[in-house]
């Protein structure tokens, strides 16, 4: 399977996956299972460590590059495809940015998001994982 982290997947795969549901730590560590993670993660992992929401054992850009090559995962680049596709979305989506482009990596790539977002839990026109 196919599977794309959202932002709070990453981290908690990381830091806490006592918080994660079985299902969802199921597919992250299936062997089965491709990884992919979205740039723009990275960059809500730098505004959150910046503003102090989240604590790392290093600054955000080694964090987040050290986790992504430790778990072999593969960053999708955010191309111009995903860019039209997350400001075309079927039906109503909300708002914010970072899913809209997460979302539309997973549609674009047929993935499946790792999520706990109710959100995008409840967006029918994606497959997710909770």
């Amino acid at each position: 399977m196919k599977i794309l982290l959202d932002t709070c997947s990453i981290i908690w795969t990381v830091s806490n996956p006592e918080r994660l549901t079985e299902t969802a730590k199921s597919a992250i560590t299936s062997k089965t299972s491709e990884i992919f993670v979205s740039p723009i993660s990275c960059a809500e992992i730098a505004c959150l460590s910046e503003r102090g929401r989240i604590v790392l054992d290093r600054h955000w850009k080694t964090w987040f590059n050290h986790f992504v090559g430790l778990n072999a995962w593969t960053a999708i680049p955010i191309d111009l495809k995903i860019i039209q596709e997350a400001y075309s979305l079927p039906d109503r989506f909300h708002d914010d940015p970072a899913d809209r482009i997460i979302v539309a990596t997973a549609r674009a790539g047929e993935l499946h998001i790792v999520t706990s977002d109710r959100k995008i839990l409840d967006y029918p026109y994606v497959k997710t994982i909770w």
